[in-house]
């Protein structure tokens, strides 16, 4: 919590106590506005003496000056900040009252708009009202709130401090709704999936557990959004999204958190090659329509967005950036993972090794928009064989600044083959990978009906944002971060 001296909230619960007992309310049930403060702005900027329009606006109070018989404050709301002047004269007895409020009281003022002998556009108060009184300071005006841990915690007083955060969140705002736009006009389906799942599935990730009474059932919050929404591609829905909220019981840094929105789509007749062209669109698009160009600057790099974006093999990316060959022998790997620094006692199978070896050497270094493609058949129980060499799948991630941002298939749709791959991860689960999938003998049952060619392709929304916003940690995107228990 924010230090507060003692006789300052006690001042302020002082003043809200006499107004109760003056008859006054300090915490008001409701106040009619007549424009929002960036429209006085707009709408009045070019006049030069004062207006006779009568506006009304509310908002919380940044600062006050008072000059003897006069008084100057700031007030901001959600579209921006004006200042107000309001003197003995015109108020008359109830100027003490604008003398007596504090910085962050809420209030709702009305008057003239005019501009003051510096130039700067105010309003003339000829009435005003205490909406919300504030009980604790808010943080120094110079310094801020600027502890992370406290912002993180606080968020409703760091978008209170730190006006350039409520600006990162009203930018997400913006990026999902042009994601939005541009599935609809792809004529995608948005559709919505449970939250709750009898059996976790759709992604390698451990799950949290939750339990239903009426039922006694164990449950579980869902790690990704893929199996239901294939489900609707069985249906006869041939173009689907959704964009929800996924939970994963893993570590925190700054591109995790144990809660995050992800995009996931699936488009009937289409593989991962359709899926890499519509997600270079779509990302290239967000970037055009966010920056005007299409390009970003993010932490001090400069990241392209122009298509098409660069596609490369695990096996030809574990060469070029890590001097690993993939066709070498298991010996040899375990050689090269050993020298590289990784630890190997967990690892179940060639596959997962080779998968390993490309995460801990490979994904940092790639910067620019990449596809890494074709990924071993064992780490990947849900993506179709490689057309061509039946030991890979047929599936991408896209990394940008060393971050996943989308992973995508050409989806199994074989129910013999799919069974086979959810028995070979239950027997990987009960040899200790803890992660492995879960057998889902519904889903196979669906894929019995007849599940047509399918491209799926999920995208991790608040890492998207990270990029747009040029935020340096998933926590600046996600207005309530997990935070340890203090």
């Amino acid at each position: 919590m924010i230090e507060t001296p003692l006789n300052e909230e006690e001042n302020r619960l002082k003043k809200c106590n006499t107004l109760k007992e003056n008859g006054m309310n300090p915490f008001a049930h409701s106040f009619n506005t007549t424009h929002p403060i960036q429209s006085v702005v707009e709408t009045y900027k070019d006049i030069t003496e004062k207006s006779e329009d009568s506006v009304t606006v509310a908002g919380r109070l940044m600062a006050k000056r008072g000059h003897g018989k006069a008084m100057f404050g700031n007030i901001m709301d959600d579209s921006g900040t004006l200042q107000f002047y309001g003197n003995l004269n015109t108020l008359g007895d109830s100027f003490d009252h604008l003398l007596n409020l504090d910085v962050g009281d809420i209030i709702g003022i009305s008057g003239h708009p005019f501009v003051t002998k510096r130039g700067e556009l105010s309003i003339y108060v000829t009435t005003f009202i205490l909406l919300t009184k504030s009980l604790h300071p808010l943080p120094e005006k110079y310094h801020g709130l600027q502890d992370k841990e406290l912002r993180y915690r606080m968020r409703y007083v760091d978008l209170i401090a730190n006006p350039d955060v409520k600006t990162v969140f009203k930018s997400r705002s913006h990026i999902i709704r042009n994601i939005r736009n541009f599935l609809d006009q792809q004529a995608f389906l948005e559709v919505e999936t449970p939250v709750l799942h009898n059996i976790y599935g759709g992604a390698a990730a451990k799950p949290f557990e939750t339990h239903h009474n009426t039922l006694d059932q164990k449950l579980y919050l869902r790690i990704a959004l893929e199996l239901h929404l294939k489900r609707l591609i069985v249906g006869g829905f041939e173009r689907v999204f959704e964009i929800g909220r996924v939970f994963r019981n893993e570590g925190i840094s700054y591109k995790h958190n144990p809660e995050y929105t992800l995009l996931e789509l699936y488009q009937a007749y289409a593989d991962y090659n359709d899926m890499m062209s519509l997600t270079e669109t779509l990302l290239s698009y967000l970037v055009t329509e966010i920056t005007g160009t299409n390009s970003i600057t993010y932490q001090d790099k400069t990241i392209s967005f122009k298509t098409p974006f660069k596609r490369i093999t695990m096996k030809d990316a574990l060469k070029e950036y890590s001097d690993v060959d993939c066709d070498g022998d298991d010996a040899y790997l375990q050689k090269r993972a050993k020298e590289l620094g990784l630890d190997t006692t967990q690892t179940k199978s060639r596959g997962q090794l080779i998968t390993d070896l490309y995460d801990d050497t490979v994904e940092s270094k790639l910067i620019e928009p990449t596809f890494i493609i074709d990924y071993p058949w064992e780490t990947s129980p849900l993506a179709k064989r490689k057309r061509d060499n039946d030991q890979l799948v047929e599936r991408f991630e896209l990394i940008i600044n060393g971050m996943e941002i989308a992973n995508a298939f050409s989806e199994l749709n074989d129910p013999v083959d799919q069974l086979e791959r959810f028995k070979d991860q239950v027997k990987a689960k009960s040899d200790g990978w803890e992660e492995a999938h879960e057998m889902d003998e519904d889903y196979v049952n669906a894929l019995k009906y007849g599940m047509p060619p399918t491209g799926g392709l999920g995208i991790g929304i608040d890492r998207v944002v990270m990029l747009l916003t040029n935020s340096p940690s998933i926590r600046d995107v996600i207005f309530f971060p997990h935070m340890k228990d203090k």
